[in-house]
């Protein structure tokens, strides 16, 4: 997919609501579990950086796959950014606060989704320019947590991470998030490992027609 900038790119972001985020031990199936992702109608998908040549499988499914919003995550300095980035990545998610990577994602013209948890750490975000905050892990917090934060402010963009299911995802939604990163409870390792295709498009459709309820 291509946007003319940043903004455009997080758009469709909070329009589709769900970013599925793949943790695997190996990158041999990743395709195949994107296929299946995009089949139950998920179009934002996030590579972990822990995940063996991460690098490599962000060229290849971004070369054989042009109708997903792909992006990479557990981004943990601007170096790794910048080859996340050069390797195709469409938006940078971070799991804690790095000021000088929002500068580099933003020298790219790429969406960064920064990792954050207190107020001040997400208003911090938020005014040296993150398109949208990670709060990270929201199942610490829950849903009260993420309405209390956009009290005083409304204009935050917000993506709760970290034990979104199909159980709370509408009531983070209520809160006031503008989209969800959702990964083990989605994209169960287990299925992946064993190919199991066809489970893990019928669980994605079952998230993406919640948001139609």
């Amino acid at each position: 997919m291509h946007f003319k900038d940043r903004f455009e790119a997080i758009h469709f972001i909070e329009s589709k609501k769900i970013i599925a985020i793949i943790r695997a031990k190996e990158s041999g199936s990743f395709l195949d579990a994107v296929k299946a992702l995009k089949k139950g109608g998920i179009e934002c998908i996030e590579v972990t950086m822990t995940t063996p040549g991460a690098l490599k499988t962000l060229e290849e499914v971004g070369s054989k796959i042009d109708d997903v919003l792909f992006g990479a995550g557990t981004v943990l300095d601007p170096e790794t950014a910048r080859q996340a980035i050069l390797s195709g990545a469409k938006f940078i998610v971070t799991p804690s606060l790095h000021l000088e990577v929002i500068r580099l994602a933003h020298r790219y013209d790429i969406p960064i989704i920064p990792g954050a948890f207190t107020p001040t750490e997400i208003l911090n975000a938020w005014e040296n320019g993150a398109e949208c905050v990670k709060v990270f892990p929201a199942s610490s917090v829950g849903p009260d947590y993420i309405k209390a934060v956009k009290g005083p402010f409304p204009q935050i963009k917000i993506c709760p991470t970290g034990g979104i299911s199909l159980e709370n995802m509408k009531a983070y939604l209520k809160a006031g998030a503008s989209c969800l990163g959702v990964g083990g409870k989605l994209v169960d390792a287990n299925l992946i490992k064993n190919q199991k295709w066809d489970e893990l498009t019928s669980i994605a459709k079952e998230y993406v027609d919640q948001l139609i309820d």
